[in-house]
C-alpha cells in the first residue's frame, strides 16, 4: 500500500530538441540586434576588389588591369564585361565570392577591361568605337604584355555580343578561345527589355536627342522595374540572415554594387537599342561595324556558352543562339542555376559556374 504522504505528479517534459531550437533562435536574435545596431549606428564602407592587380594600360576612360596569378597557362584571358550599367568589381567582390580570385587561383593570366564611368563628355562614344577601336587595342596590349601569340576572350552580359562582334570582324587578332557568359545574341528572345524597347513604343532617336546621356538613375529605374518586389525580398532575406556575420558582409558589398549604377553614353545607347534590340541585326547577319559586315559564322575558334536558367535580363534562349550561329566545330553550351548576376557572382556561382568555365578553358589554354 502506497504511503499516504506520497504525491504522484505527471509534469510535462520539454523536448531537449525544442529547448536547443529556442536557444539557437535567442542567439540569432541577439546577433540580429548586434548587426542591426552596427549597420545603423556605425555604418562602414565595405571593402571590395581584394585580388591584387596592376593597371597596365589606359585610353581615355578605359582601363586594362592585369591580376596577380601563378600563370600556369600560357594563353592569357581578356575579360570583357558590360559597358555602363554597373561597375566591374562585382566580379571580384569578396574573398571566396570572386570569379577573378577563382580564375587567378586556377593559374590563368587574367586581364580585365574596365570601360570606365561615363559623363556627358562621352556622349559621342559609339558601339562601333568600342568594337573597332577599343577592343582591338586592348587585345593587342594583352598579347604585348603577356608575350603570348594568342589570347582567349571571355564576354559577360553586354560584353558577350561586343566580343562576338570584335572577333568576327578582326580575324587578324589571334583569338584562341571565346567564352560567352549570359551575353544576349538573338534579341528576338531577350524578354521584357525587348518588349519595352519595341520601336512601336520606344523612339530611341527622340530619347537620346532629348537626354543626351542616359543618366545612371534612369538605368537604375529600368532594372528595378524588371523585378519591382526585389528590394522587398532582399530586405526580408537580410532580416532572416542578419544574425550571420558572413551573410551581412556579403550583403553590404553586393548592396554597394547594386546601387552604384553607371550612365550610358548617348550614341552608344542609340546604336545598342536600334541595331540590337529593335532590328536584331547581329544574328541576322545585317550588322556592319567599321565598314565591315559582322558575320558570326566567321568565328571558328572553340566557343563555350553559359546561360542561366532564371536570367530575366538575357534569357537562356537568346544566349544559346550563339552556338548555332558560329562556324566553330569545337563548341559547347551549358545552362546553370541562377540569374544574370548570381550566375557569375557569389558563393553559388563558385559551385555551379566558375569550375565549368575554368575546366573548359584549361585544356585549351
Amino acid at each position: 500500500m502506497p504511503d499516504r504522504f506520497t504525491m504522484v505528479t505527471d509534469e510535462p517534459r520539454v523536448d531537449p530538441e525544442v529547448i536547443a531550437q529556442w536557444q539557437e533562435e535567442l542567439q540569432r536574435n541577439l546577433g540580429r540586434m548586434k548587426n542591426f545596431t552596427e549597420m545603423v549606428a556605425n555604418p562602414k564602407e565595405p571593402s571590395v576588389g581584394p585580388t591584387p592587380r596592376q593597371e597596365i594600360y589606359r585610353k581615355n576612360k578605359s582601363r586594362l588591369y592585369r591580376y596577380e596569378s601563378r600563370r600556369k597557362y600560357r594563353t592569357p584571358l581578356l575579360f570583357v564585361p558590360n559597358l555602363g550599367i554597373s561597375r566591374p568589381y562585382i566580379f571580384d567582390l569578396l574573398p571566396g565570392g570572386s570569379f577573378i580570385e577563382h580564375m587567378t587561383r586556377e593559374g590563368f593570366d587574367f586581364y580585365l577591361l574596365d570601360w570606365g564611368v561615363f559623363g556627358p563628355e562621352d556622349n559621342r562614344l559609339t558601339l562601333e568605337d568600342c568594337v573597332t577601336r577599343i577592343l582591338p587595342r586592348m587585345a593587342r596590349k594583352v598579347l604585348e604584355i603577356s608575350g603570348a601569340r594568342e589570347l582567349s576572350v571571355l564576354g559577360y552580359c553586354m560584353g558577350g555580343p561586343l566580343s562576338a562582334c570584335f572577333i568576327a570582324t578582326h580575324p587578324e587578332v589571334p583569338v584562341k578561345n571565346f567564352v560567352n557568359m549570359a551575353g544576349p545574341i538573338d534579341f528576338s528572345k531577350v524578354g521584357l527589355f525587348g518588349v519595352w524597347l519595341d520601336p512601336r513604343y520606344f523612339d530611341a532617336d527622340k530619347f537620346v536627342d532629348t537626354l543626351g546621356q542616359i543618366p545612371a538613375d534612369m538605368v537604375k529605374a529600368g532594372f528595378k522595374l524588371l523585378r519591382p518586389t526585389m528590394d522587398l525580398t532582399t530586405g526580408l532575406n537580410l532580416w532572416w540572415n542578419l544574425w550571420n556575420d558572413s551573410y551581412v558582409e556579403g550583403f553590404q558589398a553586393l548592396n554597394k554594387w547594386a546601387n552604384e549604377y553607371v550612365a550610358f553614353p548617348g550614341e552608344f545607347f542609340r546604336q545598342w537599342v536600334k541595331e540590337f534590340y529593335q532590328q536584331n541585326r547581329m544574328i541576322r547577319g545585317e550588322l556592319r561595324l567599321g565598314g565591315k559586315p559582322v558575320r558570326l559564322g566567321e568565328i571558328r575558334c572553340p566557343v563555350f556558352v553559359v546561360g542561366a536558367k532564371e536570367d530575366y535580363i538575357a534569357p537562356a534562349a537568346c544566349v544559346k543562339a550563339l552556338i548555332d550561329a558560329v562556324g566553330s566545330t569545337d563548341k559547347g553550351y551549358v545552362e546553370l542555376p541562377g540569374g544574370h548576376i548570381s550566375l557569375i557572382a557569389g558563393r553559388g556561382a563558385s559551385v555551379h559556374c566558375w569550375p565549368k568555365v575554368s575546366s573548359w578553358l584549361a585544356p585549351r589554354s
